[in-house]
């Protein structure tokens, strides 16, 4: 056991969240020299330095900060079968898979989950909420979203009995941030060029840098924003509106600092250069790049009707979008156009906020063309139930105001609802507009296509994210779009291997959750075409399974109140096997032993 010497180092997070006013201060760096490029954005320097470090305990903790005891007996657990224990200063995931026992971190770092009601398959344990997965043998975190892998502790057999050993920081930790190389380039240097240039600070984005120092990468990497802050969790701010933004950030600033990864804010790519390898920013800094990678996301579609410019209208794309709404909303009439994610999931958030809420939807149901009619419908019942109403298969021909503010939301049908608020969520372009003259290949709707090592059609230049169309592996790689938080988070990791020439392809399967009045739905799959639609359970209860289905195979999965099934599928679906239709009929009794693994 040698006293815990084989324990892996552990990162300790610290956050300090500066006002506004202090962030210019942050010019200097640790000698007291300027920044190697303080970077003017909307008149504000922001840069980030590679001079300080995160305080690292450490790495072979002494014997007296570990923790040590039997756990079970041999026979108390069966191949494939997890257990929670309790380990004095925490609790503990035990697995046995193939004869051999594994202990790891028990919650899936990404938000909590309890990893002992995932599904175990493959070597991995998979998350039972939003389907990332974790290597059983090292912790590491094989599929997305999070950032953070599992702590592996030691496990020894003697006299029939299991014993575990583990750090008591780990055990209080629950995450584990990988060994990241730190950059070395000279930072006093000619600092116009950039060994690897990202745009894009989203998922997609914040991943690559990180696979990239991951794999011990050390050279400059810059990453640029329009936003004004570091990378967050974007797909939280229409579940829940008033988060403010330091509470969203993915990391600290410190650990941008530690790892040399330099995030320029509010700073906007208007040209790429491809063949001298630059690109111009909006205020004209120039920046060289050797290798490119592009997640610029996607920018939301806007109302074009008669008024559209009146107060009071917004998209959500930002923190500060989303704070402002709810702040406009307590106690008013709000108006929600476009029932698709985005709006139901605002929609749900401020009924117990505003006076009243509104949506108005061009389809019969809403989610239609995702989630089908019935589970549309029975979406639509739960929301009813909480005082929203709904104005299908109509849309907004006029926005009246009083004084500049709105007033009201005048429709097709010719009604005229009452809204001090209304929130615009009707969709998404790609925000590509600065690559039209690049060379770098669009298609006829604004994406980049990329291949499955999310090339684009120019060498070094690599592309990832909302943006970009890609060949779906298990759907006979079918070029798709897919802008889910996991999926970018993936083609973010093999955007950086391939920059590294490491040949990977991407071959995730999808998968995405929603909540709304506390009640979570989870999908997996391509659904896009499905022609039939098998329901398992009972939708007025919202505990069910819905099977998409095209021709004879079931192409995408949906469930509420019916864990880790969706997990299970997508564990399915990676492992290469189709799931045929009549496989999801034989649940007609309820019986789906051969999915969720306890039967044949």
């Amino acid at each position: 056991w040698g006293g815990c010497a084989a324990l892996p180092t552990v990162e300790l997070k610290i956050e300090v969240v500066l006002p506004e006013k202090e962030r210019g201060k942050e010019e200097l760096s640790a000698s007291g020299k300027g920044s190697p490029r303080a970077y003017q954005g909307n008149g504000t320097a922001r840069h980030f330095h590679t001079e300080e470090r995160l305080p690292t305990p450490h790495p072979y903790p002494s014997p007296q900060d570990c923790v040590e005891a039997a756990v079970c007996h041999v026979k108390d657990l069966e191949n494939g079968q997890m257990r929670e224990v309790e380990l004095g200063w925490g609790k503990v995931l035990l697995v046995k898979d193939n004869g051999e026992f594994h202990a790891l971190g028990h919650k899936c770092p990404h938000y909590g989950a309890p990893l002992v009601k995932g599904v175990l398959s493959r070597g991995r344990v998979r998350c039972p909420w939003h389907g990332a997965c974790f290597n059983i043998s090292t912790g590491d975190l094989e599929d997305f979203p999070g950032l953070d892998s599992l702590h592996k502790f030691q496990v020894k057999i003697e006299k029939e009995k299991v014993y575990v050993r583990a750090s008591k920081q780990a055990l209080q930790l629950q995450r584990r941030t990988k060994v990241m190389a730190k950059c070395i380039s000279p930072s006093a240097g000619y600092s116009g060029s950039t060994n690897v240039l990202i745009v894009g600070a989203g998922a997609a984005g914040l991943v690559c840098a990180e696979t990239l120092r991951q794999e011990g990468f050390s050279d400059r990497i810059v990453l640029c924003t329009l936003d004004r802050h570091l990378p967050y969790d974007r797909p939280k701010l229409s579940k829940s509106l008033d988060t403010q933004p330091e509470q969203l950030a993915l990391r600290p600033k410190e650990f941008f600092r530690a790892y040399g990864i330099e995030v320029l804010t509010e700073a906007q790519v208007v040209t790429v250069d491809v063949r001298n390898k630059k690109v111009v920013f909006k205020d004209g800094f120039k920046l060289e790049y050797s290798k490119l990678l592009l997640a610029p996301g996607s920018s939301p579609k806007t109302l074009s009707c008669k008024g559209k410019e009146v107060e009071n209208v917004f998209t959500i794309r930002t923190p500060e979008d989303a704070n402002r709404v709810v702040r406009l909303a307590r106690g008013r009439n709000v108006v929600v156009v476009g029932a698709g994610f985005l709006g139901m999931e605002v929609a749900a958030y401020l009924t117990e906020k505003a006076h009243s809420v509104s949506v108005v939807e061009l389809e019969e149901t809403p989610f239609r063309r995702f989630l089908g009619e019935r589970v549309g419908r029975a979406l639509m019942k739960m929301f009813e139930n909480n005082r929203v109403k709904f104005y299908m298969q109509t849309e907004v021909s006029e926005l009246r105001a009083q004084e500049g503010k709105l007033k009201e939301v005048v429709l097709k049908s010719s009604k005229v609802v009452r809204a001090d608020v209304c929130v615009v969520g009707i969709g998404a372009v790609p925000a590509t507009g600065f690559l039209r003259q690049s060379g770098i290949g669009l298609d006829s709707r604004g994406f980049i296509p990329v291949n499955k090592m999310m090339q684009t059609n120019v060498p070094g230049v690599f592309a990832a994210g909302d943006a970009v169309t890609f060949p779906l592996a298990w759907r006979n790689n079918r070029r798709v779009n897919i802008p889910h938080w996991q999926m970018a988070h993936a083609q973010g990791r093999v955007a950086a291997q391939n920059m590294l020439a490491q040949e990977a392809e991407i071959s995730t399967v999808p998968y995405l959750w929603t909540a709304m009045f506390g009640k979570s739905l989870r999908y997996t799959g391509y659904g896009e075409g499905f022609d039939d639609v098998i329901i398992q359970g009972d939708l007025e209860e919202l505990k069910f399974v819905a099977f998409y289905t095209k021709g004879d195979e079931v192409i995408a999965v949906a469930s509420m109140n019916y864990d880790p099934i969706v997990s299970k599928v997508a564990e399915v679906l990676a492992s290469g096997r189709a799931i045929r239709k009549r496989e999801a009929w034989t649940g007609e009794t309820g019986d789906m032993s051969w999915l969720t693994g306890k039967g044949s």
